[in-house]
């Protein structure tokens, strides 16, 4: 999925940016509240890391404004203040889980996918399709008995499709998981990660609908 992470710290920043990514997500970095509400605005994110002390201003004016128009994506606020009356303020505020710094970054991991778990409507993480077993939070995937491996980018389109298994995802939901890597995002990106997820998955098991995206059947 694609992250907002908002943090001002440029050493911690870097850290949550790089370990994020390695998870197999795509992350957009931003130190300021102006910055990161502009993102919000062009962007749809699946998550958003949250810092509550901003240089222009308070995270918890981003997370109100965003719950204001009745965006509802999933927000973990991460923050130094570990008084209750800001864990209830946040809370209140409309976030969804909230970690003192310092934090185990393996327990931030842990975090991101119970929330995106409960906004997906899935009770666990391992996702069952016939002969295919996609284990989401321990990066497995298991056909036909056979373990197979993938690229962080790879992961990244996989879990977009297998958001909604049998719906319709389109050519730009797809870039838009994948631009937050770094690289430029040419015309035949998508079909290039798509290509690469057939073959080691199954050509018949990801359906072209032509003109409007894919969809993992």
């Amino acid at each position: 999925m694609r992250v907002l992470l908002v943090e001002d710290d440029r050493v911690l920043g870097e850290a949550l940016r790089d370990h994020v990514s390695a998870s197999g997500h795509a992350v957009d970095w931003f130190r300021t509240l102006a910055d990161s509400s502009a993102a919000t605005d062009t962007v749809s994110y699946g998550l958003i890391l949250l810092d509550l002390r901003l240089p222009d201003g308070e995270g918890l004016t981003l997370l109100r404004e965003l719950r204001r128009r009745n965006d509802a994506t999933p927000v973990i606020i991460l923050t130094a203040h570990d008084q209750v009356s800001d864990r209830i303020e946040g809370l209140n505020a409309g976030a969804d889980d909230y970690l003192i710094k310092p934090f185990n970054l393996g327990e931030l991991t842990a975090r991101m996918l119970a929330v995106s778990r409960r906004y997906e409507g899935r009770p666990a993480s391992v996702i069952r399709l016939p002969g295919l077993v996609i284990d989401k939070a321990a990066r497995v995937i298991d056909l036909d008995g056979t373990s197979i491996t993938l690229s962080s980018r790879e992961w990244a389109v996989l879990e977009k499709l297998v958001e909604r298994p049998g719906a319709v995802i389109s050519k730009p939901q797809l870039n838009e998981t994948l631009y937050a890597f770094g690289a430029e995002i040419e015309s035949n990106t998508v079909e290039v990660y798509i290509s690469r997820l057939r073959k080691k998955i199954g050509h018949d098991r990801i359906e072209t609908v032509r003109g409007i995206g894919y969809s993992i059947r």
